[in-house]
């Protein structure tokens, strides 16, 4: 059976991903992206006071990650982010719109970044 492409709206590409101030990040000396997550509410702090879990996480993300997160400057579009991926990974092309889309959803999804026109 035939693998289905998924349709992305147009609009979508055209959208702007914004970083959100409130997540301070850095790279490593790897080159990787190391964003700061601060665990708020009321079973995080339990867990911090009862199992001496840290306040903030640091989440490391793989080299597609970094790269996109690099890119999300508040000018790069999300079709600029994918013309980036796939030159900085030539061979992965048919993978990219896919792989951002996925990306900047989750990211969306868990409040790392804001979508502007």
């Amino acid at each position: 059976m035939a693998k289905r492409k998924k349709r992305i709206p147009a609009n979508y590409m055209d959208k702007i991903p914004v970083r959100d101030a409130d997540h301070a990040w850095r790279i490593t000396e790897d080159g990787m992206v190391e964003v700061d997550m601060e665990n708020k509410g009321f079973y995080h702090t339990l867990a911090q006071k009862l199992f001496k879990k840290p306040r903030v996480s640091h989440i490391a993300l793989d080299k597609y990650g970094s790269v996109v997160w690099k890119s999300m400057d508040g000018e790069n579009t999300v079709a600029d982010i994918v013309r980036i991926m796939e030159e900085e990974f030539p061979d992965e092309t048919d993978r990219m719109l896919d792989r951002v889309v996925t990306f900047t959803a989750i990211l969306g999804n868990n409040k790392f970044i804001k979508m502007s026109n």
